[in-house]
């Protein structure tokens, strides 16, 4: 069931549950996040990063619109950080439901001026869109970027942001960073940011840069109030680390479907631990559909 994520959020607001969002960069993680989230009764979000579409080719959004559309689960197809007008209206040509114009390392007035002109377009056409305030860390081994200095979200300006803007979801600076967290890098958390801009916006707020930290903090980051959580690497991580293991174990095979169903099972379980975690697991029932 394919629908905005406006809609997504929206429920999960309501009922104080986080969705992931799992950048799905191949046909095969696709699989494994739709298997789950049918047994698991899960929402998700497919999120498709610029790069990764580039990679997958345009005619991949098909397959993803396919999956959706027979599915009885709630699905988002979403723009993972675009970093212009153009590829967000490309993205919304294809037939995402959402797209994220991320504007963050922009000068304040200038982020809202491009997110204001996505939102126009975007919601003329029922659309969603998520825009970023603060910048979110880098480790130097993820697709997403980041800054090697975090700017904390500031709670005025995230107020002033979201009423200029118009944006449906809001992505929030706590202190995380996208990819695999290497050895010896901490992650210095606020987690008492998520309350503080909470009281000065309505909208959803979404957690970006999710894989590497404790899941203490992830759980009690939902409990706070986030309703979207962006997962890319932990996924992938454990794919390949099945591919790894398959031809080590194994050796040469050429055949992908003899070496990618073990892959598919290790990545389950681990989009399986993420939807336990942000207590999205059995949320179907909440949607009418």
């Amino acid at each position: 069931m394919l629908i905005t994520m406006k809609e997504m959020l929206k429920v999960a607001q309501e009922h104080r549950f986080a969705v992931p969002a799992f950048n799905a960069g191949s046909g095969q993680l696709l699989t494994a996040m739709m298997e789950s989230a049918e047994e698991k009764q899960a929402p998700v979000i497919m999120a498709i990063h610029p790069d990764e579409l580039t990679f997958l080719r345009d005619s991949f959004v098909a397959s993803v619109l396919y999956e959706a559309n027979h599915s009885k689960v709630p699905m988002v197809l979403h723009l993972d950080h675009g970093a212009s007008y153009a590829q967000c209206i490309h993205a919304i040509q294809l037939g995402f439901t959402s797209v994220m114009i991320d504007g963050s390392q922009l000068p304040f007035a200038e982020n809202v001026a491009l997110t204001q002109k996505v939102v126009e377009a975007a919601h003329a056409v029922g659309v969603s869109v998520e825009g970023e305030l603060g910048t979110i860390g880098q480790t130097g081994n993820s697709i997403e970027h980041g800054t090697t200095e975090i700017i904390y979200t500031n709670p005025e300006d995230a107020k002033t942001f979201v009423e200029e803007t118009g944006v449906d979801s809001l992505a929030v600076a706590v202190g995380t960073a996208h990819g695999i967290y290497p050895k010896g890098f901490v992650s210095k958390l606020k987690l008492g940011l998520i309350p503080e801009i909470r009281q000065g916006v309505t909208v959803p707020l979404v957690l970006h840069g999710g894989s590497s930290n404790p899941d203490k903090e992830i759980a009690e980051s939902v409990k706070l109030g986030i309703t979207k959580i962006n997962i890319s690497s932990d996924i992938k991580f454990s794919f390949m680390t099945g591919v790894q293991k398959y031809l080590e174990e194994t050796g040469f095979e050429r055949e992908p479907n003899v070496i990618y169903p073990s892959c598919i099972r290790l990545c389950r379980a681990t989009i399986e631990e993420k939807m336990k975690l942000f207590n999205d697991m059995d949320k179907v029932k909440y949607f009418a559909g």
